[in-house]
């Protein structure tokens, strides 16, 4: 009961404030292009849906599900055995995905090239000697003075001492040497939030490559953690920079060939629609600069 007499219960609390994300892929996206940032963020532009980024969301679905099964029973098998399940789920969240083939022996053919990518992730790691402390798991810290930092931690490994290993599964091929920084940012990322909010440094970061069957570790460092944070604060600057300013410009690279907007992009002659009203505000929670007319 409160001071005045009142059920303190029946009070409704007032909404905390919305605080704008930043995942890795969005960040990566700015980095990569400030316009692209916005038609994601900002304009939440449709964008068709891919087949091979279809087949990363099935085999992820799996290796998930995998994991549920009792140790020695993760095989080839029983992997191959999750897969129409994955793919009715895929289709009950994302309908569109059907239209990407043209008929059932299309689709069979693409079930088929994720299954190949399922038996490389066997030649790996034996998964009937590992049990995750966590898969799928939503990671979050708020950024003093900036965004939450959010992303999702395919598979959290614990080890009886309490040191933790990030995984993360990628169904493309690993990097070249020495082009390992974007997808090493994606993981110090996680790493960052992890120590932010359980107060330990993961010990080993481990990209699980499945498209030519690669592992790529490294052993962070705190000095990196403050690095990044570093890095991140200024990106995140520039980010809200762009939305006071509106100047959201287009930076081109060889991925403009994999890009679904070039029709609205003016470095290929097309013109960004508008804006839609209040969509900055609720993006990156900041308030443009009103533009002469």
């Amino acid at each position: 009961m409160s001071v005045d007499g009142s059920d303190a219960g029946d009070v409704e609390a007032a909404p905390e404030p919305r605080v704008p994300g930043l995942s890795p892929s969005r960040a990566n996206d700015f980095q990569q292009c400030p316009l692209l940032f916005r038609f994601r963020v900002v304009d939440k532009r449709p964008e068709p849906p891919s087949a091979a980024a279809a087949r990363g969301t099935l085999v992820h679905a799996v290796l998930e599900r995998l994991y549920d099964l009792p140790l020695g029973e993760r095989t080839p098998a029983a992997a191959h055995a999750l897969v129409p399940e994955a793919w009715d789920r895929l289709v009950e969240r994302s309908p569109e995905v059907v239209t990407l083939f043209a008929d059932e022996q299309e689709r069979e053919s693409w079930l088929g090239s994720a299954r190949l990518l399922l038996d490389t992730y066997f030649t790996l790691e034996d998964p009937n000697r590992l049990q995750p402390g966590d898969r799928e798991l939503a990671v979050t810290t708020l950024l003093e003075d900036g965004p939450r930092l959010r992303g999702i931690v395919d598979r959290l490994d614990v080890a009886a001492d309490g040191a933790l290993r990030v995984v993360d599964y990628k169904t493309g091929k690993s990097p070249n040497p020495g082009f390992e920084g974007s997808a090493l940012f994606q993981m110090r990322f996680y790493a960052y939030v992890l120590w932010r909010e359980r107060g330990v440094l993961p010990s080993l970061l481990q990209l699980v490559y499945l498209g030519d069957g690669q592992i790529l570790r490294h052993a962070p460092s705190e000095a990196e953690m403050r690095t990044l944070e570093q890095r991140l604060r200024a990106l995140w600057a520039q980010i809200e920079e762009a939305a006071r300013t509106g100047e959201w410009r287009p930076r081109t690279s060889r991925l403009c060939d994999w890009c679904t907007h070039q029709a609205v992009c003016p470095a290929f002659g097309g013109t960004p629609p508008e804006i839609p009203e209040g969509a900055v505000e609720r993006a990156i929670g900041i308030t443009p600069v009103a533009r002469a007319s």
